[in-house]
C-alpha cells in the first residue's frame, strides 16, 4: 500500500522557487562532451536503450528525481511529493546537430534549450543528448532547478549517473512505488508545527546565553557586526550597460583552462585559484566594456561569490549556500596589481562573515515567515548590490565515464538574476579548469569576445607567473657522474627543430 509522503523545502529552496518569472529562469545547468566510441552503434546512432537503462537505474536510486512540487494550504509554502505519473519519456531528449556540425552550433542549440523554463508539473529537470559533436562525440545538457540543487548538490547528481571505472556495469535499479500525497489538513498541520518551533528554539537559546554572559556579549556583538556588515554589502554597485532588464533568451559560451597553469598563477603570484579566476574575470570584464567604449575608471564593480556553507551532518540536496560580495578592480590596468587587489577584497569579505549573517536571516525567516526571504529575493536584484555572479565548484580530478563513454569536458551553467545580464560558472575535472559563461541573448550578442577575453587574461597571468618564478636549486653532482654525461653529449647527434603548435583553443561562438 502507497506510504505518505511529502517533504518541506527550506525558505532558501523556497526562494529560488519564488523569484523565478518568464524572463528569470531559475535553472542550474550544464553540457558535458563525451567520447562516443562504446555508445556507438553500428548504424551509427547512439545506443538510446542502454542510456536509458542507466539513466532510469540512477533516478530510482534519487527519489528527489521522481518528485513535483505542491503547495501547502492557507501558507502556500511549497513541499516535495513523490510523482505518481513519472515518466522518464519527458525527461531524457535525444537530438542531433546538423550534418558536419560545428562546436558554435552546440553553443546555440545549448543557449536555447536553456531558455526553455522547467513544467512545474513534473519533477524539475531535464536531461538532452545531442549526437554528431565533432571528433565523434556526443554532449548531455542537463538542466535542474535552483530548488532542487546548488553547485555542490549538482556534483553529486553527477557522480551518481556516472562512474570512476571505464567497464563499471548498470547499477541495478531500485524498485520504488510513488508514495501518495498526505491530506491537505495534513499538510498544513505539519507547517504549524514547524513553525512551532522556532519559540521553543528561541527560549533554548535564550537560556544557554544567560548562563553564560560572556560568551553571550562576544555572541550578540559578532552577530551585530556580521548583519551589519551584510547589510552594507547591499547598497547599489554602480549601473552598467551589464545591468539591464533581462529577457527570457539566452547565449551560452565556454572554454577551458589548464588547471595547472591556474595553480602555478597562485602559487607564484599568491592568492587561491579562486582569486587567480576572479582577477581574470575582472580583467576580461575591464577589455570587454573599454570594447564597448565604456569607462571604468570609477566603477564600483562586484560580482556575487556563492559559497558552500554545507557541513558534514547535512545531506547533499537542496541548497546550504550563501554569497560573498567582493569588489572587482576594473580600474586597475597592470594584471599583477588587479590580483593583488582581489586578493585584498576577498580576504575583506571573508573577515566580515557576511556569509554567517545570511545564514541567520534565512533560519530567521524559514521559522517564522519563510515568503519574506522570497520577496527579499526579488527585492536584493533590484536593489543592485552585484553586477555579475562568478561560482566555482571543485570537482573530481579523475576521469568519469557513462557506459565506458569517458567525460571529456563539463561546462557549468549559473541562471542570470534580474538586472544581470552575465554570469559566470567554473568547474575543476580532470586537470581543467571549464568555464561557462551564459548571457542574456539580446544584451550581449557579443558574449564571445568576453569569452576571448578571459582567455587572454589566462596567458597574460601564467606568462607573468613563470616570470617571477622563484629559481629552481640546481642538482649538485660529482665530476665523477658529470664526466660521462660530457662525453654522451658530444657524440649526441642533433635533433631538428621543433615548432611549438600546442595553441589555446578558440570557444567558436
Amino acid at each position: 500500500m502507497p506510504y505518505e509522503s511529502a517533504e518541506r523545502l527550506s525558505a532558501l529552496d523556497a526562494m529560488f522557487l519564488g523569484i523565478e518569472t518568464p524572463d528569470v529562469h531559475m535553472h542550474t545547468g550544464s553540457v558535458g562532451v563525451f567520447e562516443a566510441g562504446p555508445l556507438r552503434r553500428k548504424d551509427g546512432g547512439l545506443d538510446t536503450k542502454k542510456i536509458d537503462e542507466a539513466i532510469y537505474s540512477a533516478v530510482s536510486h534519487q527519489p528527489r528525481l521522481r518528485q513535483r512540487i505542491e503547495h501547502v494550504p492557507l501558507f502556500g509554502h511549497p513541499v516535495w511529493v513523490d510523482d505518481d505519473r513519472f515518466d522518464l519519456n519527458f525527461h531524457i531528449h535525444y537530438t542531433c546537430l546538423p550534418r558536419a556540425g560545428t562546436t558554435r552550433e552546440l553553443k546555440r542549440l545549448a543557449g536555447r534549450i536553456l531558455s526553455r523554463q522547467l513544467d512545474r508539473n513534473k519533477p524539475l529537470w531535464e536531461m538532452w543528448f545531442i549526437d554528431g559533436v565533432p571528433g565523434d562525440r556526443f554532449a548531455q545538457l542537463t538542466k535542474a532547478h535552483h530548488c532542487m540543487v546548488d553547485g555542490a548538490a549538482g556534483v553529486d547528481m553527477l557522480s551518481a549517473m556516472l562512474s570512476p571505472s571505464a567497464d563499471a556495469p548498470i547499477k541495478p535499479a531500485r524498485k520504488w512505488v510513488a508514495g501518495k500525497r498526505p491530506p491537505d489538513a495534513q499538510l498544513l498541520a505539519d507547517e504549524l508545527a514547524h513553525r512551532a518551533g522556532f519559540p521553543l528554539a528561541a527560549m533554548s537559546s535564550g537560556y544557554d546565553l544567560l548562563r553564560n554572559p560572556q560568551r553571550t556579549a562576544a555572541t550578540i556583538r559578532q552577530t551585530t557586526e556580521s548583519i551589519g556588515d551584510f547589510l552594507r554589502s547591499a547598497m547599489p554597485a554602480s549601473r552598467t550597460p551589464l545591468n539591464p532588464s533581462i529577457g527570457r533568451y539566452r547565449r551560452f559560451d565556454w572554454i577551458a583552462a589548464d588547471l595547472d597553469e591556474v595553480k602555478v598563477v597562485k602559487n607564484h603570484l599568491g592568492g587561491t585559484i579562486n582569486d587567480v579566476v576572479l582577477a581574470c574575470v575582472a580583467g576580461a570584464l575591464r577589455t570587454f566594456m573599454q570594447s564597448r567604449g565604456i569607462a571604468v575608471e570609477n566603477l564600483d564593480f562586484r560580482a556575487a561569490a556563492p559559497v558552500n556553507v554545507r557541513n558534514n551532518s547535512q545531506h547533499s540536496g537542496g541548497n546550504h549556500v550563501s554569497s560573498l560580495i567582493i569588489e572587482l578592480p576594473l580600474s586597475e590596468s597592470d594584471p599583477r596589481l588587479r590580483l593583488e587587489k582581489v586578493i585584498e577584497a576577498t580576504q575583506h569579505a571573508k573577515s566580515t562573515h557576511q556569509e554567517w549573517a545570511a545564514e541567520i536571516v534565512e533560519d530567521l525567516c524559514d521559522r517564522t515567515l519563510p515568503g519574506l526571504l522570497v520577496q527579499v529575493g526579488k527585492a536584493v536584484p533590484l536593489l543592485r548590490p552585484c553586477n555579475t555572479i562568478v561560482t566555482n565548484v571543485p570537482g573530481p580530478q579523475f576521469p568519469l565515464f557513462l557506459l565506458g563513454a569517458r567525460l571529456l569536458e563539463l561546462y557549468p551553467y549559473v541562471p542570470l538574476l534580474e538586472n544581470t545580464a552575465i554570469a559566470i560558472a567554473l568547474f575543476s575535472y580532470d586537470g581543467q579548469l571549464f568555464w561557462g559563461i551564459g548571457g542574456d541573448w539580446h544584451e550581449v550578442p557579443d558574449l564571445h569576445d568576453l569569452t576571448e577575453a578571459v582567455q587572454t587574461e589566462i596567458a597574460t597571468l601564467h606568462a607573468l607567473a613563470l616570470v617571477h618564478s622563484p629559481p629552481q636549486p640546481k642538482a649538485r653532482r660529482s665530476k665523477r657522474a658529470a664526466a660521462p654525461a660530457k662525453a654522451a653529449a658530444r657524440t649526441k647527434r642533433p635533433r631538428a627543430p621543433q615548432t611549438a603548435t600546442g595553441g589555446r583553443r578558440k570557444s567558436g561562438q
